[in-house]
């Protein structure tokens, strides 16, 4: 098994209903910043690229990488690839060194302010909801349709047939790290 996400670049309509439901969800709707990031504490990353003639945004979280670097450089083994392919911390064996942090490539974990430990996608919620048959909240909640999950593996998931579709990309391919996070950027 190997669970994965996909935003369509070309259905979101930058509502940001993912971000808020992410924080609703994982965060209990707290109005405490991101330090790491600024904005709400949340998973989901929005970069606005306010290009002249065409701006748009990119929304990121944790590639949920094949090859992390955050599991290969985590001195205690917090952090890990769990059996459904996800990548996930176990704050029992986290010391808060922040390595994790400095190699994920995309900056996708943010420093809890309270606790001091890093967090990333997916929360406690959304973990809960998967081991349960049920989707992120962040595809729940989508109006457009513009999020998908799934198993890679499985050829009638919603993600494999999206992937068959679309032209997709994967963000910073080239590191080596084969992100399962797909960006559909057209048809």
């Amino acid at each position: 098994m190997r669970l994965a996400h996909l935003w369509d670049q070309s259905r979101c309509i930058g509502c940001g209903a993912c971000i808020a439901a992410c924080n609703a969800a994982n965060y209990r709707s707290t109005t405490k910043d991101n330090p790491t990031w600024g904005g709400v504490q949340t998973n989901i990353k929005r970069i606005v690229f306010d290009l002249k003639e065409k701006p748009y945004i990119l929304l990121v979280q944790c590639q949920h990488c094949e090859n992390a670097p955050c599991v290969a450089v985590c001195p205690t083994g917090a952090s890990y690839i769990d059996r459904d392919g996800l990548v996930k911390i176990n704050p029992d064996l986290c010391i808060g060194c922040k390595y994790c942090m400095t190699a994920c490539p995309y900056g996708m974990r943010w420093l809890d302010p309270d606790f001091g430990l890093p967090e990333k996608c997916m929360g406690e919620t959304c973990q809960s909801r998967v081991k349960a048959g049920l989707m992120p909240v962040c595809v729940t909640v989508c109006p457009a349709g513009a999020r998908a999950f799934g198993d890679l593996d499985d050829p009638n998931s919603e993600v494999n047939k999206r992937l068959k579709k679309g032209r997709v990309v994967r963000l910073l391919e080239y590191k080596g790290t084969r992100p399962k996070f797909f960006v559909v950027v057209g048809r």
